[in-house]
């Protein structure tokens, strides 16, 4: 395999670049997951987190006739087909949705609810829910990346620069998600959003990729605006 070839060039830059916006997904949950474990293991969970679901990505990429078997059926109902595919997301996104709606009642509620609010996760839990959601998230890309190129080398270069982009943001995102309980908040909401476009990808009611982004977009950058709008608030009261 020639690595210069412009056409093994222009498969790696695009796997590459679908990996990383949909580790966008990842990053949002993986920000708020984190923050229930000490400061301290906080960013050892997300490396190591991280380092476990580039392992199963890459699993699965060397799997490749099981992968081709996802998407097909396993039982039908009349003009349903169902297959293990449609059965992974749309867990996955039940999950984000038991998740989210738990995580936003937990920092509303959580202190004022009559009790204590919840114990923090074990560090052994966390890394085991990045590593699964990771797989649910990245699983619409590897079964893509799967029909566009034919070299595992190809594929695996692409996902191990998603996961490394991952690794550098993970922080940074996670301590301002920490620091701006708003933009908490929205991030919830986020994973809400995420959640219902997997189960409606797991029921056969595909949302087209670029709507969720928007959204997300959009909002982020209401939310910029509102943060900027404070800052500037809180630095005409000091001046004064």
């Amino acid at each position: 395999m020639n690595i210069f070839d412009p056409q093994i060039v222009a498969a790696f830059l695009t796997l590459s670049a679908l990996e990383i916006v949909l580790a966008i997904d990842n990053l949002i949950f993986l920000s708020v997951l984190t923050q229930k474990l000490p400061p301290d293991q906080a960013q050892r969970a997300r490396v190591v987190g991280l380092a476990g679901a580039l392992v199963l990505r890459l699993l699965l990429l060397a799997s490749i006739v099981w992968i081709t078997r996802l998407t097909a059926p396993i039982f039908v109902y009349g003009d349903w087909a169902v297959s293990w595919r449609d059965v992974i997301l749309a867990g996955g996104g039940l999950f984000l949705l038991y998740k989210g709606t738990f995580e936003i009642h937990d920092s509303v509620e959580g202190e004022d609810a009559g009790g204590p609010k919840g114990p923090g996760a074990s560090f052994a839990m966390v890394i085991a829910q990045i590593m699964v959601l990771d797989i649910v998230f990245s699983l619409d890309s590897v079964i893509t990346a799967v029909g566009m190129v034919d070299q595992f080398a190809v594929m695996a270069a692409a996902v191990i620069v998603a996961i490394a982009v991952m690794v550098v943001a993970a922080k940074p995102v996670g301590d301002f998600v920490a620091n701006h309980p708003t933009v908490k908040m929205l991030a919830l909401s986020f994973l809400l959003l995420v959640g219902v476009a997997l189960v409606a990808d797991g029921l056969h009611f595909h949302i087209p990729r670029g709507y969720i982004y928007f959204a997300i977009a959009f909002s982020a950058g209401v939310e910029a605006l509102n943060l900027l709008a404070a800052r500037r608030r809180k630095a005409k009261r000091a001046a004064g």
